[in-house]
């Protein structure tokens, strides 16, 4: 497979900017599997669109605000940081701009004088630059390099004036929105880019599928019949790095974090003996179930580990039966995983409706019921 067959034309003013007023008021376009037909629905709609027996399986992980803004030590020169995942202690991988002027042992400080900082302009992750002043307060972090890699990644640690390094992150770290959201990040994004059971802190990206979920929604899945469980996969640079190899196959995922409950175990696994459907919401689920089960056989078993796990192709689904998911980049792993899932005429198909229906796309936009 070729890369350059994953592609599509999207008019820039359908990429969603704002999430939806209310969380399910979102479009959704059914997909039926077997036969390529396709319905027009709201998320709202989900508790009529899916069946009793149904098994709704959640990502709980929780996002970090991980984009960091200062200035390099002694120079004073701006400096942007996306904290990747924490690899041990205060040692983390992550993203730094400008990379070609951080090198090993170059340190950097961020601070404010206990508020957020508010952003104006262009950067080069499309939110917003950093103010020229900065204030000292209550919280400070001090990043030092310890190893460079490519693409502007780097092994950094970072230590806060209280020893807090999370706390620190919380108050001066801004939310994470992906490039192509083009303004800065606003309070409310810290509620809004988050789900409503977002539980175990550490993304740096919103498994976006759930983010259509409410509380009134999910009781009336409940009380369709309809079973919750969750898992974790704390969504790391493998979700949104870029496919760089124009054959499909020689891409790989970087390694992301998971843990899958006892209780989410024996409800897929019942499920699956009974043959009812497991519902997988986001392709950050996807890949978590499909990951264990290959590992046991075709059945779940409860733990925790790191997957790499990339689905393309003639893909062998294991478990996911049907698949709730946004409209994804182009030429991305996750619209591959998703062709893979439904087959690519049907999905590009569906895609050019969507754009013809005026849907919005990528992580605030609408969704996608596959089944």
């Amino acid at each position: 497979m070729r890369l350059s067959d994953f592609g599509y034309e999207l008019p820039p003013e359908r990429i969603a900017q704002e999430a939806p007023p209310v969380r399910d008021a979102a479009r959704l376009l059914r997909l039926d599997r077997a036969t390529g037909a396709r319905s027009h629905h709201r998320v709202s709609d989900l508790d009529t669109l899916l069946a009793p027996g149904d098994v709704l399986v959640l990502n709980d992980t929780r996002v970090v605000p991980a984009r960091l803004i200062g200035r390099r030590e002694p120079s004073g020169g701006r400096v942007e940081c996306l904290l990747l995942r924490r690899i041990g202690g205060e040692r983390w991988d992550a993203l730094v701009h400008p990379g070609q002027k951080l090198k090993v042992g170059s340190r950097a400080v961020f601070e404010a004088g206990g508020r957020r900082l508010e952003l104006e302009g262009g950067s080069g992750h499309g939110q917003g630059d950093v103010p020229d002043a900065f204030e000292a307060g209550a919280r400070r972090l001090e990043l030092e390099v310890l190893a460079r890699h490519h693409h502007g990644r780097r092994t950094i640690r970072l230590a806060a004036d209280d020893g807090d390094v999370d706390a620190a992150v919380d108050a001066l770290g801004h939310v994470p929105l992906p490039p192509y959201v083009k303004r800065p990040d606003r309070p409310a994004d810290r509620e809004r880019y988050q789900t409503v059971y977002a539980a175990a802190r550490g993304s740096v990206a919103a498994p976006t599928a759930g983010l259509h979920f409410t509380p009134a929604l999910l009781d009336r899945l409940r009380a369709r019949g309809v079973e919750r469980r969750t898992i974790t996969l704390h969504v790391g640079y493998g979700t949104f790095e870029p496919v760089r190899s124009e054959d499909v196959e020689a891409h790989r995922v970087a390694a992301e974090r998971y843990a899958v409950p006892a209780s989410t175990a024996a409800a897929v696994n019942r499920a699956l003996d009974e043959g009812r459907r497991v519902v997988a919401v986001g392709t950050t689920t996807t890949r978590t179930l499909e990951a264990v089960a290959r590992i046991h056989g075709g059945r779940l078993a409860p733990g925790g580990g790191e997957t790499d796990l990339t689905i393309h192709g003639g893909f062998d689904f294991q478990v996911v039966g049907g698949l709730i998911t946004n409209f994804h980049l182009p030429r991305s792993s996750l619209l591959l995983l998703v062709c893979a899932f439904a087959g690519r005429g049907a999905i590009l198909d569906a895609y050019r409706e969507a754009i013809e229906r005026r849907y919005r796309f990528y992580s605030f936009g609408d969704a996608m019921l596959v089944l």
